[in-house]
């Protein structure tokens, strides 16, 4: 592995995403959407910020941006196509690009759905996802821009990647998103156990991320539906679910 990857809380339920790859020192935070919890993180790594990747331009993952590049100096990349709402770009980059960390090189996956202009960015090397607001664990998000047809489109492009890959998604919604999913499978064995670990981590105060891709494939509903139509459905249910 040449790049490691580490949550750090923002906001009220937010994550950001420090990565550092391992051969050069370099180092990369996405989505930040606070800037204290993420500049107290990256001096007790180090002090060193190189990069900031950004999935989408909502402020929840943006509004730290300029203190981060202010005191750190980094270079912030994104979507070309949501350039006009992000905050200034020093690179714009489209689905197919690729982004390099260090030695570390990722890729940039199209991701629309939660937004249009929606970015995921994906590194073999560590196994990392970084998938903002698309996927969740034990969920997706909600389509605010987007229509079915997007999100199932984004997803279909998740799949086939490895099961081992790092689901580092931007908000620690997986309690409530596995009180939904027990709704749509209830007879899921894999999913209850996910519930239960869940209901446990939490409790006891600890993040539900990253989760694996793997373990998302066998759990949760929306990266498991079979059509557009299925993941209407459910989205459509989970709009409207208060459980």
């Amino acid at each position: 592995m040449t790049v490691t990857v580490t949550a750090v809380p923002c906001l009220s339920d937010n994550y950001a995403w420090m990565l550092r790859d391992e051969a050069t020192g370099t180092v990369a935070i996405c989505d930040p959407g606070e800037a204290a919890p993420v500049i107290a993180a990256l001096d007790a790594a180090g002090g060193r910020c190189d990069l900031i990747l950004l999935t989408h331009h909502h402020g929840d993952h943006v509004d730290g941006v300029e203190q981060v590049r202010a005191k750190y100096g980094a270079r912030v990349i994104g979507a070309k196509a949501d350039a006009h709402r992000l905050p200034p770009l020093d690179t714009a980059v489209v689905p197919g690009d690729t982004v390099a960390i260090g030695d570390t090189e990722g890729r940039v996956i199209d991701s629309p759905g939660h937004t249009l202009g929606h970015v995921a960015f994906y590194f073999p090397d560590g196994d990392v996802l970084l998938c903002g607001d698309t996927l969740f664990s034990l969920g997706c998000g909600r389509l605010l821009e987007g229509k079915p047809a997007d999100m199932f489109h984004a997803l279909e492009l998740l799949k086939p990647l490895p099961d081992q890959t790092l689901v580092c998604a931007g908000h620690e919604y997986t309690e409530s998103n596995a009180r939904f999913a027990l709704t749509v499978e209830p007879d899921n064995a894999a999913l209850r156990d996910k519930a239960a670990w869940v209901s446990a981590t939490r409790a006891a105060g600890r993040p539900t991320l990253p989760a694996t891709l793997g373990e998302e494939k066998r759990t949760n509903p929306f990266l498991r539906a079979s059509s557009v139509e299925r993941l209407a459905e459910i989205r459509a249910g989970k709009d409207s679910f208060r459980g």
